[in-house]
């Protein structure tokens, strides 16, 4: 029996996959794997008997990553499973902020007890008057699942796409657009769009990516939209670029106090994947991981290990060590197996920065001291006996 435990409430949807050999518990300590969303995990210490945290999302910026390989905890994400619901506000974000529709739905409201509203709002619309999105440039920094949905989409509406990732994945790029120009400068995005919209992950380098001298280059009136993160974007600069004219709207999901409310600025509670569908997805993929992980040992979407995937194991038993990505570390633990008689029918090691997966087929009995002396090597982080 596995116990999982959720940090934030997640899709029931989703958490129907576990079968009846998982048991959710109140008691984090108690967890095998703890599954999450948006809370904050930096201060929480982890028992040594939980093995993996799934992020129902794509960013794991509230979960310390390098801390947790350390212990050997495999953090896990959902790359994707948010996307469409991300596509569709950002494209709702160009609207509005292309035709002033939420001035329009104010002045309705304010005007509701007018028993001549519908004679006054023929007056009153000019004031709402905005431009189509059509025939427009539209320039995508990222192009991961979210920028590649969006360039596409904007493809179909019939506006010019241009787009920058210099690692653009190989799936991303069969599926984008061939109507897509593709930039390898995002500089030269700046001075020709009209709106342009960032979908990248928040790093230590994507940090203020947007900035005062990439506004100062970019062209009159464009619109800015921020469904990434807000601190990618330098928004002390965003605003004196609205005051100074050469920004028409900053559209952002990420409202704080030097931007909500402020003219020039759409700004949504962090709405880009609050759908039902998003929820239940992100919610379904993240299960799925765990279980894979717990029940197979496999790695899919992890964000501080190697991606491994064997498969169901169909030996005698499989093993997983996670370690340090140094050198002579196969050597040492197949040493150990092979002086305790353990026959190895497969294995796979992985490498990710300076961490390390290996998943071993063996056949044998595989005894507690023998994985005793694996787990006191000392660039060894932990072992798991996935079967056997």
């Amino acid at each position: 029996m596995y116990k999982y435990h959720c940090l934030n409430p997640l899709s029931q949807t989703g958490l129907a996959h576990f079968s009846d050999e998982y048991e959710e518990t109140k008691e984090i300590s108690d967890a095998d794997a703890v599954l999450v969303r948006s809370a904050k995990m930096h201060d929480i210490t982890l028992d040594p008997k939980t093995v993996a945290v799934a992020r129902a999302g794509a960013g794991v910026n509230n979960i310390p990553l390098e801390d947790y390989a350390k212990k050997g905890v495999v953090v896990f994400n959902t790359p994707g499973a948010n996307a469409n619901g991300v596509k569709e506000l950002v494209l709702a974000g160009m609207l509005m902020a292309s035709r002033d529709i939420i001035g329009g739905a104010e002045w309705s409201v304010a005007n509701q007890d007018d028993p001549d509203i519908s004679k006054n709002m023929e007056k009153a619309k000019k004031n709402f008057a905005g431009t189509e999105i059509y025939g427009k440039k539209l320039g995508v920094i990222g192009l991961g699942a979210i920028g590649q949905l969006v360039a596409n989409a904007a493809v179909k509406l019939g506006m010019e796409v241009y787009g920058y990732d210099p690692y653009i994945s190989v799936n991303a790029a069969w599926n984008l657009s061939r109507a897509v120009h593709h930039e390898t400068d995002p500089s030269r995005l700046y001075g020709e769009c009209d709106f342009i919209t960032v979908h990248i992950p928040l790093l230590d380098s994507t940090k203020g990516m947007i900035d005062r001298a990439a506004i100062e280059s970019m062209k009159e009136g464009v619109v800015l939209l921020n469904y990434s993160r807000d601190i990618i974007y330098d928004e002390a600069a965003v605003m004196e670029g609205i005051k100074a004219g050469r920004i028409k709207k900053y559209v952002t999901d990420f409202p704080n106090t030097l931007t909500a409310g402020k003219p020039g600025v759409i700004a949504t509670p962090h709405l880009g994947a609050s759908t039902a569908e998003s929820e239940e997805n992100c919610a379904e993929m993240a299960v799925k991981e765990i279980i894979d992980y717990l029940e197979n040992g496999n790695i899919i979407h992890s964000v501080n290990y190697p991606d491994c995937d064997m498969g169901i194991c169909g030996t005698e038993g499989r093993l997983a060590i996670l370690h340090q990505n140094s050198k002579g570390m196969i050597a040492q633990y197949t040493a150990i197996l092979g002086d305790a008689g353990i026959n190895i029918s497969d294995m796979t090691n992985k490498g990710k920065g300076d961490f390390a997966y290996s998943l071993v087929d063996y056949e044998g009995k595989l005894s507690p001291d023998t994985v005793k002396a694996l787990e006191e090597i000392p660039e060894v982080y932990k072992v798991r006996v996935i079967k056997g």
